[in-house]
């Protein structure tokens, strides 16, 4: 095998966030940047010799690129098979299943999720472990501390691996098998969901719009939705990854996904509308004349996932980030069954799920998911929502409403600060924490607080601790204000403020979220001094 050791230095900034590295793409193109930190991840591996690794990526702007770098580095670090999407392509839920369906040691996931891609944007790398979920804190910081300490890597020197045409080929003595990025994501789906009643559903006139922002969703979409359950030809816009996402910012929110949202309020909408992210793992649902928060809608899911196949013996349990709303926890009450919540990031409910402890998890983030994979995914989500619909036979309002009746309804809104000066954000932070034991019986208008913490998570399966998760200020009555420092970012810091109160009076359900959130909003401002620390007059995205 021809094997070059190349001589290199490290960086000081290549510590994984919430999931992975992200970083600017001419970050990602200094010399030996990339090439580094893939290094580092086989450094901080043991046995994977002769192992399958799986590669793929969403497509953005230099995927390609470090897709090529990864086959060679693996065949010269001695796996020895790797499985990589046709045209780079592999979803972050759909790598997820191939790594388990083929039992591969791991996969590597190039990808920056729902940040814009372009020759100046955002890229990103991370490593999932052989339950095809996110590497543990363990592996993270075991990789960062290699990243600080290397000196060299090793890569095979071979011509390019052909991506764009399904086969194997051989590099040195390992085996490269180029597949069809979307063939076992969609075999998985037919398992877990009635396709028959949502394809009678679609074929009685029930109108569905999806928009995959050009990113990685969109083949997955339009073959699902369209070849195999009959959805109207068209029904899936922007089907087709682009390396920018069209130069728009593939994020499924009420900003970025506005066009989407304005269709589905008009008269003559169609009857779901739904989207997803750059990666494929997140949604956006919106029903004729309604929004469902993600919070909703994770407990909505898990009311109603009984009458898809693929969860018609129930739930084990349901688990959800600090940040997301407690809807869910009344769900799991009257379902009699456990309710987790875990630190933001899909990494902490990997152990849960491998355990049987929880079947269904979500962040307020629009990620949603369960036990088929260890990754959020946000068509599995939408097709979930399509199943209930073909059995329940009402629209999206009317079992929304029908949800809030029974187990009333949180209030819920995210703001988010971007790109704020990062040392304002850690004093904003700092200053919060400095609080926390005189904050408690302190009033604010009507509002009292009862508790407040940096929530820390004792993982019940491996009994490992994760700190500074978030600081939680609950008030009597059960409203809260939670901030957090974003680590999914590439430049500054992003301050995130979760407001939350809950309303179990039914005829108190159809106030306007910002109207019924705002006196919790003025106290977090006057808590924790947004405005004066960063500058900012508002959010730069409401969702």
């Amino acid at each position: 095998m021809t094997i070059k050791t190349v001589s290199t230095t490290p960086y000081t900034d290549q510590k994984p966030g919430t999931s992975g590295l992200r970083k600017k793409v001419p970050v990602f193109q200094q010399k030996n940047y990339a090439e580094n930190f893939i290094q580092s991840i086989f450094d901080s591996l043991e046995g994977f010799e002769g192992q399958t690794l799986v590669i793929g990526g969403d497509g953005r702007y230099y995927n390609r690129e470090v897709i090529q770098l990864a086959v060679k580095m693996a065949a010269a670090n001695g796996f020895g098979r790797v499985l990589v999407g046709r045209g780079g392509i592999l979803s972050t839920p759909a790598a997820s299943n191939v790594i388990r369906k083929y039992k591969a040691f791991g996969g590597i996931v190039l990808s920056a999720s729902h940040n814009p891609g372009g020759p100046t944007e955002d890229f990103g790398i991370k490593y999932n472990i052989g339950n095809g979920g996110p590497a543990p804190e363990k592996i993270t910081d075991a990789i960062f501390a290699r990243t600080k300490s290397i000196d060299s890597y090793r890569i095979a020197e071979v011509e390019d691996v052909n991506l764009d045409h399904e086969g194997t080929q051989e590099i040195e003595g390992m085996t490269v098998t180029v597949i069809d990025p979307v063939a076992d994501y969609a075999e998985l789906m037919e398992q877990l969901f009635d396709f028959d009643a949502i394809r009678r559903l679609l074929a009685g006139g029930f109108r569905v719009v999806f928009d995959a922002m050009s990113a990685v969703t969109g083949p997955y979409a339009k073959e699902i939705l369209e070849n195999r359950l009959g959805a109207t030809k068209g029904s899936v816009l922007n089907f087709m990854p682009l390396p920018d996402f069209g130069g728009h910012h593939p994020d499924p929110n009420l900003v970025h996904a506005r066009a989407l949202y304005e269709t589905m309020m008009a008269e003559d909408a169609p009857d779901f509308g739904a989207a997803s992210d750059g990666d494929g793992d997140r949604n956006l649902i919106i029903g004729k004349g309604i929004f469902v928060t993600p919070s909703d809608s994770l407990a909505l899911l898990a009311a109603n996932a009984h009458l898809a196949p693929g969860y018609a013996k129930g739930l084990a349990g349901i688990a959800r980030s600090m940040p997301t709303s407690g809807a869910a926890d009344r769900v799991a009450e009257k379902l009699g069954i456990g309710i987790y919540e875990t630190p933001t990031g899909w990494k902490f409910f990997g152990n849960l799920l491998d355990a049987g402890l929880a079947t269904i998890c979500g962040e307020e983030s629009a990620g949603t998911g369960s036990n088929h994979v260890r990754e959020k995914d946000g068509l599995w989500a939408v097709l979930l929502w399509l199943n209930i619909l073909a059995v329940r036979k009402e629209s999206v309002l009317d079992i929304v409403e029908q949800h809030w009746a029974t187990y009333g309804r949180n209030y819920y809104s995210r703001h988010d600060y971007e790109e704020v000066d990062t040392e304002a954000a850690n004093g904003l932070m700092a200053n919060l924490r400095d609080q926390l034991a005189t904050l408690p019986g302190k009033s604010f208008g009507a509002l009292t607080v009862e508790t407040a913490d940096d929530f820390a998570y004792n993982d019940p399966v491996d009994q490992s601790v994760s700190k500074n998760q978030g600081i939680r200020i609950l008030f009597e009555g059960g409203s809260r204000v939670v901030f957090r420092l974003s680590g999914t970012g590439t430049s500054g810091a992003t301050l995130r403020v979760y407001i939350e109160r809950f309303e179990p009076d039914a005829t108190r359900h159809d106030i306007d979220t910002q109207e019924a959130l705002a006196d919790l909003i003025a106290v977090a401002d006057e808590i924790a001094g947004i405005k004066s620390r960063t500058g900012r007059d508002a959010p730069t995205v409401i969702t």
